[in-house]
């Protein structure tokens, strides 16, 4: 690729990313060759692109313009660069997904490991966060989210399971101290283990039984982030601090040995599984169609 071309596509990883190191990971160029990469763009054109400080990188006013005229002409060079995987006997490229933690997991380890067998001139990429974001802003091709999370513009396939629970558990020793509850608005007199979104927004945990939905906003010793803070919420319910509502995926092994118990399981929501999604275009690059082709049929 011209050296031109490669210093635009560095200042750009740079700008999706929110700086130079999170360019790096998301690109797989060094830090220090994407700012250099920088430094001569901005050589070359005679004007500042970036805002640097030892906590943040941001564009200027210039940056931010060139940036947003490039964003959709480099997408379109990457696009026909990409054509040329069609010709090779097996696609190559980075593909980079953006998924919460329920999904890495849950639903990621069973397809992961035959999916980079199958194909392994292809590097998976997997951004772990909660938040839905910009795909393309945020330099992913694609996400895994839950319908009630979805863009209506996108593209979704189902993937992993079609159906999961929301679990409620305790330890036995809590259970003995406390009672068990037998209606979900008993759990406001429970100490129960909270999760936050990244916004503050905490969740009301949500049960369902014949029809009736119950909605209740329980308090007790500790609040975590949700996805990222679930472990600990986890092991503070294994010690018997409280009761926990998490994925039954998550609560399954623990369930299984007996460390937990189950806690209203009559209640637990049943819900549709999450869906891959990606925006809508004619042509995939090659490691994302190779992606959705395996997760639709397997192989």
């Amino acid at each position: 690729m011209d050296a031109e071309l490669r210093d635009l596509f560095a200042f750009l990883a740079v700008v999706r990313a929110g700086g130079f190191r999170q360019g790096a990971r998301a690109s797989g160029v060094s830090a220090s060759r994407l700012s250099e990469s920088v430094r001569r763009l901005e050589t070359r054109l005679g004007v500042r692109l970036l805002h640097r400080t030892t906590r943040s990188v941001a564009p200027t006013e210039a940056g931010a313009r060139l940036a947003e005229r490039l964003f959709p002409a480099l997408g379109e060079v990457e696009a026909a660069l990409d054509l040329v995987n069609h010709y090779r006997d097996r696609p190559a490229g980075t593909l980079r997904l953006n998924v919460p933690a329920t999904v890495a997991r849950l639903v990621l380890p069973p397809i992961v490991a035959p999916f980079l067998k199958a194909y392994p001139d292809i590097r998976l990429d997997v951004v772990v966060e909660e938040s839905f974001v910009d795909l393309p802003a945020a330099g992913c091709d694609a996400g895994i989210r839950y319908d009630e999370r979805l863009e209506k513009d996108m593209i979704a396939v189902p993937i992993g399971p079609r159906f999961q629970r929301m679990a409620t558990a305790a330890a036995p020793a809590y259970l003995q101290a406390h009672g068990r509850p037998r209606h979900p608005r008993d759990l406001l007199d429970h100490a129960c283990l909270r999760g936050q979104f990244a916004s503050g927004v905490i969740p009301a945990w949500e049960f369902e039984r014949g029809g009736e939905i119950v909605r209740v906003d329980p308090t007790g010793p500790l609040l975590v982030r949700l996805g990222a803070g679930a472990d600990l919420a986890l092991h503070a319910a294994i010690e018997g601090l409280g009761i926990v509502h998490l994925f039954e995926g998550w609560l399954q092994p623990y369930l299984d040995s007996g460390v937990l118990e189950p806690v209203l399981e009559p209640w637990w929501q049943r819900f549709t599984g999450p869906y891959l999604y990606y925006p809508g275009r004619k042509h995939l690059p090659a490691p994302l169609r190779a992606f959705v082709d395996f997760v639709k049929h397997g192989s």
